[in-house]
C-alpha cells in the first residue's frame, strides 16, 4: 500500500470550506464526512481533512493559529501542465480565496502559484518537468 498523506485543516465554515475545495478539483468522499469533518480526495494518497474548530481540538491542546495572520506550514499540489496550475488557481479565487498571495515561481522547469482557502490555508500549485531540471538548480544553492 503506498504511503498517503492527510492534511487537517481547522476551518471557521465547514460548508463554505467544502464547497471551495471541490471547486478547486478535491472530490469529497462522505465515508468520512459528518457535520464536523469533510474529507476531501485530491488522489489516490493524498487527502485533506477539513475540521471544525471543536473536532480538530480534540486531536491537540495547543492554540489554533490564525491561518490569516500567521503561518506554520506552506502546502503544495503539483500539476500536470501550467495551464493546469492557472486554472486551479483561477478556480480558488472564484471560489472565494485569494489568488498568488507569493510571488510567482517561473523557471524554464518549473512554473508555480499559489492561493490562500477562505480561512488563510496557503497552498501552491506547481507544474515540473523534471527531466529538463537542472541536478543542481540555483535555488537550492542560493
Amino acid at each position: 500500500m503506498p504511503k498517503m498523506i492527510f492534511v487537517n485543516l481547522p476551518v471557521t465554515d465547514l460548508k463554505r470550506a467544502t464547497a471551495f475545495y471541490e471547486a478547486i478539483g478535491a472530490v469529497k468522499n462522505p465515508q468520512f464526512c459528518d457535520d464536523t469533518a469533510s474529507c476531501m480526495v485530491f488522489s489516490e494518497t493524498i487527502f485533506a481533512m477539513l475540521l471544525t474548530h471543536d473536532k480538530f481540538r480534540q486531536f491537540t491542546p495547543k492554540p489554533i493559529a490564525d491561518a490569516k495572520s500567521s503561518n506554520q506550514v506552506l502546502l503544495c499540489l503539483s500539476a500536470d501542465s501550467r495551464s493546469d496550475v492557472d486554472d486551479i488557481v483561477g478556480r480558488a479565487a472564484a471560489a472565494g480565496g485569494m489568488a498568488d498571495p507569493s510571488p510567482k515561481d517561473e523557471y524554464s522547469f518549473m512554473y508555480g502559484r499559489s492561493f490562500e482557502d477562505p480561512d488563510g490555508h496557503m497552498w501552491g500549485v506547481n507544474w515540473m518537468d523534471l527531466a529538463a531540471a537542472p541536478l543542481q538548480p540555483a535555488m537550492a544553492t542560493a
